[in-house]
């Protein structure tokens, strides 16, 4: 058939760099018959330990086999758990000397984590008596931890603005070889693509920052680096320049600062994207949120669709009265409008959450086939599809945003829930409220 006809050789091309087609993804049917689990999906048990000791829950992560569930807490420390038995395996009693706020598996077996002490550790499961080394760099809160698998660096980001790579190749009982890479204000959450060919940054002023073709071993100074045409443009004075680190992350109170939103003013001559752009080019944007009455939304929780194709975002509004849960699809290639600025991103669905805990950040997730998204929502979690039957993203992309479907609630705590987490092996889901408990859901028959 011609290029244009139904089945054609072009249409199979688009289709297999969208991933469909069982000789592309023979997983894919085990994914959609996982993803039916979930409608039988139930609490199971909880995990629940004496809130004097470890207090909220800030972070939950799985181990990559799915054999550990560790847990980052608001007193100093680390729990784990074995989430098929929900057996307490230990407690790091003294990990940090302040909150800890995320946790990373490097492997296996080592996980690095990170908190309010300015400090991130790395641990070995095999020893956990002691931590492998202990990174000092970052002059604030460090709230989130990535990693390169390509290249074995560890990236972290701060509320001193600053985010800090890492050299895990060259790891000795003292530290780690690190280096400033970028820098800027109020931020809030860092994230790599799992490519790791993009950087997403989002700030407590709304803005959203997105370091193209990514370069990790190339530090970024102040006016080094070509600014793409945005929807919002912004100084990149005022986007990289030091100043107030914002508000507080997970799990602590997120007060807006009244400093106000980066300024807008116009770029000197922002360069567009033809073809392929320079590395490590920004972007600058102002993501669509529903209600744009207010505008400089707080986008508190940034996470990225497991196969790179969307990022998923939990913003508040700037007076802290609503919530949206959003996700944006990646536009590659040529802008949809010529005559429209560049963005790199398009809103497709969306959904307001239950604006309970307020001041507190609550991290959402999706599950590992990307099919369906964890959300808090008031004292449980809301389990979110991009339609009733839990289709790919890219398979019911509407042409314009479209709510997401609640597929089913699951209550179970008695204070508010700030994390979930799906596991990456197993049909379970993890999440932990503000009074410390932590409780799993899994399909009951």
């Amino acid at each position: 058939p011609g290029p244009g006809a139904p089945g054609g050789l072009f249409a199979w091309l688009r289709g297999r760099c969208l991933g469909r087609g069982a000789a592309v993804d023979p997983a894919r049917d085990t994914f959609g018959a996982m993803t039916g689990l979930y409608g039988a999906i139930q609490p199971a048990d909880s995990v629940s330990l004496s809130t004097r000791t470890h207090g909220a829950v800030f972070n939950l992560e799985y181990s990559p086999d799915g054999s550990v569930l560790t847990v980052a807490c608001e007193q100093t420390e680390v729990l784990l758990f074995d989430p098929i038995s929900s057996k307490h395996i230990k407690t790091l009693s003294e990990a940090h000397e302040d909150c800890v706020n995320n946790i990373r598996f490097l492997d296996n077996r080592l996980f690095a984590t990170c908190s309010d002490d300015t400090t991130i550790a790395l641990w070995d499961l095999r020893k956990l008596n002691t931590k492998v080394c202990t990174l000092h760099g970052h002059t604030s809160w460090v709230k989130n931890i990535e990693y390169d698998t390509n290249t074995r660096l560890l990236v972290t980001s701060g509320f001193d603005g600053n985010v800090i790579i890492w050299d895990t190749n060259r790891c000795t009982e003292d530290g780690c070889p690190h280096k400033k890479f970028f820098h800027t204000r109020f931020l809030m959450r860092m994230r790599l693509t799992p490519d790791c060919s993009k950087m997403l940054i989002s700030t407590s002023s709304g803005y959203l920052l997105i370091l193209h073709d990514l370069d990790l071993n190339k530090s970024l100074e102040v006016g080094s680096y070509p600014i793409l045409r945005a929807r919002r443009t912004t100084s990149s004075s005022d986007i990289t320049s030091s100043g107030s680190s914002g508000p507080r992350a997970v799990g602590s109170p997120c007060h807006q600062n009244n400093s106000g939103p980066l300024s807008e003013k116009t770029l000197s001559r922002p360069s567009q994207r033809e073809g392929g752009s320079p590395r490590n080019s920004l972007e600058v944007l102002t993501p669509e949120v529903p209600g744009e009455r207010d505008r400089g939304n707080c986008i508190t929780s940034l996470q990225l669709h497991p196969k790179g194709w969307a990022t998923l975002l939990r913003c508040s509004s700037n007076t802290d009265d609503q919530e949206w849960t959003c996700v944006y699809e990646f536009q590659e290639g040529a802008p949809v409008r010529p005559v429209s600025p560049r963005c790199s991103l398009r809103l497709t669905h969306c959904i307001e959450e239950a604006n309970v805990g307020r001041g507190y950040i609550k991290e959402l997730c999706f599950s590992p086939d990307g099919r369906m998204i964890s959300s808090p929502h008031g004292f449980g979690i809301r389990l979110l599809g991009f339609d009733a039957h839990c289709s790919e993203l890219v398979d019911c992309l509407p042409r314009e945003a479209s709510p997401l479907r609640e597929i089913r609630s699951l209550y179970s705590h008695n204070d508010v829930v700030l994390t979930t987490k799906f596991s990456p092996t197993h049909c379970q889901i993890a999440s932990g409220c503000l009074s410390g408990r932590v409780s799993l859901y899994q399909p009951k028959f």
